[in-house]
């Protein structure tokens, strides 16, 4: 079945939410369509081992529980079974509900735990007291979801599509709960291609998500290995918060064969629950730009508490994007490298898997991740710590309007931790934004889509390892880069004129003072030349504070000074603010340079910002926590600089030209409305 018959079959299922109208919200009809569903596809799953199965259960019906689930999963040939006669055919429309959770109980353990995800009780009793049911049950039973006419795959596709249905219908985000399986296949692929190593026959070998949703990502990952590999034992992992898409992944892993208790529900950046476990290859599509403000103590916590012994050692991005604490999180579940240890310097304490070979990750993100944050920020420092420990291999850029919920750019970022030799040190960025293809009609915001054969271009684009128009490769010093802090000097001139004495009583430092101190000070101001305009501050403090002992005032230190500050103004012509033989820095004129790593700050500043300000100087104070270094260094990945090409514009004589032909039609047709 192709995917164009895949979409046929989800509108088909879709179209059965029409029965619902009237008594349900709109919100509602993903909520009944997509168990029901499910519940449908396990039937036709379990259907050439249901008479093995009703033998065996009743044969063994006196047996311990966990004993007769054992004899009774074997019978069935899957992960999962139902020891119930009933099917939703033979449901009667007399007792439905009571037959039909009686069906549904009759299921094995880990497939019950699906329906209770989507409080199918619930809504079961809700079609019942509207008199739905048995008209909805008779649909779905009618429905052939059987694997010998949809594949795994294809229902992957159907589930998606009922998914963005839903999310439309209840206005929530679609692409929070998956990917489209065009971007799933072109990261699967760049991330798997060329480790032979890894997939040799009789290898087991791990794929975790810890943004699930469906499971994408894994049943695609598990695809891929078996297309390209024989006799490799693919056992898949994964997290996800939301519970409708949690049950739709265990359902997919039940039905694959897959052990479910590897699938876990819950928030994966507050609570992993895989916490021990390290995987061969890692795929995910973690929500763009979703702030993280619920857990922050969590994280926090983690980051304070176990430094690089957990998972966000390097830094933490700002709260309103948590995309670097997924790629932090994947990071700190790399395997070692053999003889090794892991990027962050050595396995998690209490790890329980002892593997080793290193690990391959895909992570789509926006564009944020790449330059969000300067010098010493969280973000920045995230970057940093990826590019110096050299586990960042290739960047892709991706169209836009690729995803259901939004069509801003995107980008696959592959990591590994056993580099190839020649791309040691190196990152590789690939421009596939002119890689799509337009769909004949939209879904959501997705607008375009990659073929498999662009897909195949992309790889091979990644797997040469050489500079085309579409493929640049940089040393890792390439992104990073110290900020120096470049002062220069402050001058000022002073005077006592009436507008800056009035400026003198609304500093703080003066307003605290008693009214008969203010009274004289104001008078030894008044006192002074109020046309002279000093050019010189230590030469006006002199004369400042010999007025004021005048007038027997004696200013503390920060009287002092808030009397400078109100009597002072910038002067270009002044002569420097000296502090112990030092000039003083004026704030105002405070400003930074980015030097590239690799190169003398000094002589940076000397070639760059000396010949323009001749007094200026660099703050040697502000040195980096890493190295100690002047600088503050910082790692960016400016991305679209390096694939911008400049277009010249026209010449003037052809803008004129246009300009003169657009006006003769606008005449034009004013003379013929005249006319």
């Amino acid at each position: 079945m192709n995917t164009e018959n895949h979409s046929q079959t989800a509108a088909f299922l879709w179209s059965i939410a029409d029965l619902l109208r009237g008594d349900f919200k709109q919100s509602q009809y993903g909520r009944i369509i997509l168990p029901f569903t499910l519940l449908r596809r396990m039937e036709c799953v379990l259907e050439p081992t249901k008479a093995t199965v009703l033998a065996q259960a009743q044969e063994h019906s006196n047996k311990p529980d966990l004993v007769r689930e054992r004899l009774l999963l074997r019978a069935a040939g899957q992960q999962f079974f139902n020891a119930s006669p009933l099917s939703l055919a033979t449901l009667s429309d007399t007792q439905t509900r009571d037959d039909l959770m009686s069906y549904v109980q009759s299921f094995s353990k880990d497939a019950r735990e699906i329906f209770e995800h989507f409080e199918f009780d619930n809504f079961v009793q809700q079609l019942a007291s509207a008199d739905l049911l048995y008209q909805v049950v008779q649909r779905f039973a009618a429905t052939d979801l059987s694997p010998e006419r949809i594949s795994n795959f294809g229902m992957g596709i159907i589930f998606e599509e009922l998914i963005r249905r839903f999310a439309e219908s209840s206005n929530e985000t679609a692409g929070e709960h998956f990917t489209p399986r065009d971007i799933v296949h072109l990261t699967t692929s760049l991330v798997i291609t060329g480790q032979d190593d890894k997939l040799k026959p009789n290898s087991i070998v791990t794929i975790y998500d810890p943004t699930a949703g469906t499971g994408g990502f894994l049943s695609e990952g598990d695809e891929y290995i078996q297309s390209i590999s024989d006799k490799v034992t693919v056992s898949l992992h994964g997290q996800e918060l939301n519970p409708e898409s949690y049950a739709i992944c265990k359902a997919d892993m039940l039905i694959k064969g897959q052990d479910v208790t590897n699938i876990k529900l819950g928030n994966t950046l507050a609570d992993d629950q895989l916490a021990e476990n390290r995987f061969d290859f890692m795929l995910s599509n973690p929500p763009f730009g979703v702030e993280w403000k619920k857990v922050q103590k969590q994280i926090t916590d983690e980051h304070k508490e176990k430094g690089y012994n957990g998972r966000f050692g390097p830094g933490l991005p700002r709260v309103s994007d948590g995309s670097l604490l997924f790629l932090l999180h994947l990071v700190s579940k790399m395997r070692a490298v053999q003889g090794g240890t892991n990027v962050a310097g050595g396995r998690t304490p209490g790890a329980t898997d002892p593997r080793e070979g290193g690990s391959r990750i895909g992570i789509i993100l926006n564009g944020s991740p790449l330059f969000t944050g300067g010098a010493g920020s969280g973000e920045s420092e995230i970057r940093r710590y990826l590019l110096q420990n050299d586990v960042v291999e290739a960047i892709v850029a991706l169209p836009t309007d690729m995803f259901y919920n939004t069509g801003i750019a995107t980008y696959v970022w592959v990591l590994s931790n056993h580099k190839a030799a020649e791309r040691k040190g190196k990152v590789q960025l690939i421009d596939g934004s002119q890689h799509f293809a337009k769909m004949r009609k939209s879904l959501g915001s997705k607008r375009q889509y990659i073929t498999d054969e662009q897909i195949d271009e992309l790889v091979r684009l990644y797997g040469r390892f050489e500079e085309t128009p579409q493929s640049k490769i940089f040393p890792v010093e390439a992104f990073g880069y110290r900020r120096i802090t470049v002062e220069r000097p402050l001058r000022l001139n002073f005077q006592t004129s009436p507008e800056r004495i009035k400026k003198v009583l609304e500093e703080k430092a003066i307003q605290k003072l008693d009214t008969p101190v203010q009274e004289r000070m104001i008078d030894a101001l008044r006192s002074m030349d109020a046309s002279t305009v000093h050019r010189n501050r230590e030469q006006f403090t002199k004369s400042l504070r010999e007025a004021l002992a005048k007038h027997y005032v004696k200013p503390s230190t920060p009287e002092l000074r808030a009397l400078l500050n109100a009597l002072s103004e910038r002067d270009p012509e002044a002569d420097i603010c000296m502090t112990k033989g030092k000039p003083d820095a004026d704030t105002g004129l405070r400003d930074y340079e980015n030097v590239p790593l690799g190169e003398s700050v000094y002589d940076y500043f000397e070639r760059e910002v000396k010949p323009h300000v001749p007094d200026a100087w660099i703050d040697e104070s502000k040195t980096d926590a890493l190295d100690g270094e002047v600088g503050i260094v910082g790692f960016e990945i400016p991305f679209n600089r390096h694939f911008y090409v400049f277009q010249p514009p026209r010449p003037l004589e052809e803008i004129d030209r246009d300009l003169k032909a657009c006006t003769d039609r606008i005449k034009q047709m004013i003379e013929g409305l005249s006319a």
